[in-house]
């Protein structure tokens, strides 16, 4: 029987590394045709019956796309308005998010509702409404107009998150600091962002992809093409009459680095916050 029980762990154990490597691969797979695409010259791109991997590997097309179009001034705008917007929203979203967690007060689930709602609607929806508002405020064509729009888009699921992340923090740490001589604002600060350091960093990186992949707000309501970001000036490899895929590839293949290097970072920071309390031997 117990032969019978390692063989049945075993096999699951082989169909779970199974199902792990097909859905890599199944995930990596756009990447992958992304990347040997973006080596490709514009004869084999539109070649048919076309080949997986180039005949010839163009890596010059690298080279091309930061002459071509001022990449790095995207890169730099997108940073910028990506870094301001996170920090803005969830500086807004802490106070938020502890408020709806530990007070009470009347309408408090008519709030939390609220939230919810405010995220079945798209910008989309929102567009004239909020083309004439940073008109009016003079704050169209600007990388700060558009920090503060990203910001507020995601400030209600950002507070979501995070009071869901207080809720589960005891409120008896809270009191003992404060018995102590802290302040609410103190303890705030001291106990609880340490110990909500995980639903933090998700906030953080949720907005900030979210920030960093804005196209309709930037396409709508930034002219100057030296302050449009990096998704709508990939844009400018789609002509009338031809798109330049190699150059498109190439783009958006180095547009996904910055999220993945942030990503990075953060994991650390966040497996450093869930160690930090541990107690020493």
């Amino acid at each position: 029987m117990k032969k019978t029980g390692k063989q049945k762990l075993r096999l699951a154990r082989v169909f779970l590394y199974l199902f792990a490597f097909f859905s890599v691969v199944f995930i990596l797979y756009p990447y992958f045709v992304m990347l040997v695409s973006s080596l490709k010259g514009m004869d084999e791109i539109f070649r048919i019956p076309g080949t997986i991997f180039p005949e010839k590997w163009v890596w010059t097309n690298y080279v091309d796309i930061w002459r071509d179009i001022p990449l790095a001034v995207y890169f730099k705008n997108s940073a910028i308005i990506a870094v301001g917007a996170t920090a803005l929203c969830i500086a807004c979203a802490i106070p938020a998010g502890y408020a709806l967690a530990r007070m009470q007060f009347p309408g408090k689930r008519f709030v939390m509702s609220c939230i919810v709602v405010t995220q079945m609607f798209s910008a989309v929806v929102l567009l004239v409404g909020i083309y004439k508002l940073m008109v009016s405020l003079h704050l169209q064509n600007t990388r700060t107009g558009l920090i503060l729009l990203i910001a507020a888009f995601n400030q209600a699921f950002a507070a979501w998150l995070l009071s869901g992340t207080f809720a589960t923090i005891s409120k008896e740490l809270e009191e003992a600091a404060m018995i102590d001589g802290c302040s609410r604002v103190r303890a705030l600060i001291r106990v609880i962002l340490p110990l909500a350091a995980p639903g933090i960093v998700t906030a953080i990186v949720f907005v900030f992809i979210n920030a960093w992949n804005e196209y309709t707000l930037t396409l709508v309501l930034i002219g100057d093409p030296m302050l449009k970001s990096l998704n709508v000036g990939i844009h400018a490899f789609f002509g009338y009459t031809n798109t330049e895929w190699w150059y498109v590839f190439a783009a958006s293949l180095l547009a996904t680095l910055p999220i993945l290097c942030f990503f990075q970072i953060l994991e650390r920071q966040l497996v450093g916050g869930l160690t930090a309390g541990g107690v020493k031997g």
